[in-house]
């Protein structure tokens, strides 16, 4: 079985979108990709579904919703938390860490772009690291 991957944030409707959204894309067949939130929204960030939509093609809005922590499934292998500066919940997980990414809501498009740069090399990064066992899951 792959390991679960949850990416957290506080509204599920962007950053964290985006994670998910690039972790079922770039490494789908190394872990699994959900996203959750500690509330949600009506619908996804339409600049982060634009953006997304433009640079890889995902449309986010129709493989994806705005979700709650509980939400996720059980089990969850390694939480990855946004950086939204408040107090994340506890998830247990074997593997956490915090990306420290800049929310980019009511920014430009460059905001948007420089956010989806940054989690795809973080995914990268992640995929490569559960590769090799760096981390042990």
């Amino acid at each position: 079985m792959k390991p679960k991957v949850a990416f957290v944030c506080v509204h599920n409707s962007c950053r964290s979108q985006m994670a998910e959204a690039l972790g079922k894309t770039l490494a789908g067949d190394v872990f699994d990709s959900f996203s959750a939130g500690t509330e949600t929204k009506p619908q996804i960030n339409q600049d982060a579904v634009r953006i997304m939509k433009s640079i890889y093609g995902i449309d986010m809005e129709a493989t994806q919703h705005s979700k709650l922590i509980d939400d996720l499934p059980e089990n969850v292998d390694v939480v990855i938390t946004m950086g939204c500066n408040v107090e994340c919940p506890y998830l247990p997980s074997r593997h956490c860490e915090d990306w420290g990414l800049d929310d980019p809501s009511g920014q430009s498009d460059d905001a948007f772009i420089l956010t989806a740069q940054l989690i795809e090399e973080k995914i990268k990064d992640l995929r490569k690291r559960i590769e090799t066992g760096e981390i042990s899951l």
